[in-house]
Order: C-alpha cells, then sequence, then structure tokens
C-alpha cells in the first residue's frame, strides 16, 4: 500500500476525474435523450404527433443500443471515439462512448417519466386549442418534473458506474485506480477503498435527487 501522501493525491484526481466523466456524459446523454424519450411519446399511435414509421425507427435505435454490453461498445467504438475526440484514451475521450452508451437510456427513463402524466391535463388542453409544443413545454415537462429529476439521479449513478468500467480500456478515474493499482499490483486495499468511494458517491447523488424531486413536487 502506497505512502498517504501519495495516496490522498491519487485518489483526490481519481475522483474528480470520475466526477468529470460523470457529470459531462449525463449532461450530453440529455442533450440527445430528453427529446428522444419525448418523441417516443408523441410520435407513438395514440400521441401528440403520431408517425409510425419515425417511432419505429426510434426504437429500433434504442433497443440495439441498449442491448450492447458497454465494455463491448466501447471497444467497437475505438476509432470512432478516437476520430471524434482525437484519441480513445483519458477522461476526456471515454465520454464520446459513455454518451453513446446512455443516451438511449436516459430516452427511456424520459419516455416513462412523460407517460406517467395524468391523461387529463393533456385532453384539458388539446380541447383548450394548445398545440403539441405547448403541451410538452406546459404539460408533460412540468408534471413529469420530479420524475425526470428522479431518473435523471438514476441515470447519472449508472453513468458513474459505466465510467468505473471504462478504467480497464484507457479510461481515467476511480475504475482506473482501482484496475491498474489494485488488481494489477495485488494491493486490493486500494480497489476497495476505490469501490467505498464510488458507493459513497452513488449515495450522495441519489440523495440529492431525491431532495430535488420532492421540492419540486407540487403533488405534496
Amino acid at each position: 500500500m502506497m505512502p498517504f501522501d501519495q495516496l490522498f493525491p491519487l485518489l483526490l484526481q481519481g475522483t474528480w476525474e470520475s466526477l468529470y466523466m460523470t457529470f459531462a456524459s449525463t449532461f450530453f446523454s440529455y442533450l440527445l435523450g430528453l427529446p428522444l424519450g419525448i418523441a417516443l411519446v408523441v410520435t407513438e399511435k395514440d400521441g401528440l404527433m403520431p408517425n409510425r414509421p419515425i417511432n419505429a425507427v426510434l426504437n429500433v435505435l434504442v433497443n440495439i443500443l441498449r442491448s450492447a454490453p458497454f465494455l463491448i461498445l466501447i471497444m467497437a467504438l475505438t476509432d470512432v471515439t478516437r476520430a471524434v475526440m482525437g484519441t480513445s484514451l483519458g477522461s476526456s475521450a471515454i465520454v464520446f462512448p459513455l454518451v453513446i452508451a446512455a443516451f438511449p437510456y436516459v430516452g427511456r427513463l424520459v419516455e416513462g417519466s412523460i407517460r406517467e402524466v395524468e391523461g387529463g391535463i393533456v385532453e384539458a388542453m388539446k380541447s383548450m386549442g394548445a398545440r403539441p409544443m405547448q403541451i410538452i413545454l406546459k404539460a408533460y415537462l412540468p408534471e413529469a418534473m420530479p420524475s425526470l429529476i428522479i431518473g435523471a439521479a438514476l441515470a447519472t449513478t449508472t453513468i458513474l458506474g459505466y465510467s468505473a468500467m471504462a478504467g480497464i480500456v484507457g479510461g481515467g478515474g476511480l475504475g482506473a485506480i482501482a484496475i491498474n493499482y489494485g488488481y494489477y499490483k495485488y494491493q486490493y486495499e486500494m480497489m476497495y477503498i476505490c469501490l467505498a468511494l464510488l458507493i459513497l458517491l452513488v449515495q450522495v447523488i441519489q440523495k440529492i435527487g431525491n431532495l430535488i424531486a420532492r421540492k419540486v413536487d407540487k403533488r405534496r
């Protein structure tokens, strides 16, 4: 086990890299996943803008990407990641495959949250002549906000887990420390420390998400 004066900066750097990968990936995943989830709902048969071909294509895309195991996907995207990011190694480069893996999952979370909105609210707005975009902005998103926030916390913790797995293929963060300093060098204490830190981060993120969701829940 390395001395504390070397261990602490290493773990601090690893924690920062894990948080950077996680929140950057979550941000870009929601840029893609939020409109994707909305589109999945509004283009279905009984949606605001029914469009069976588009809905079918979106569902196939989501199902294919969600079916791919993350480690295999990240390896398959190595050349694409290198072309887009300039390199396939390091914390910044790993953000790209993390987004590709996560945004379909985010889309499904958003879809599920919007489906929880009471149909009566939507029908009332339709009867008043509201346009689809008005219904999305003034009914779907506000009414689904608590569920969306809880889903965002869940997505963030899932992406944190993905980022830890990325350590085995050249990503940074606590996952890389656990693998390179713990597993490969038989310093299993390092693995346990990194595992404990990852569990702590998950608990903190989930707790914050739940608190915010309760704050914005108008039903309480």
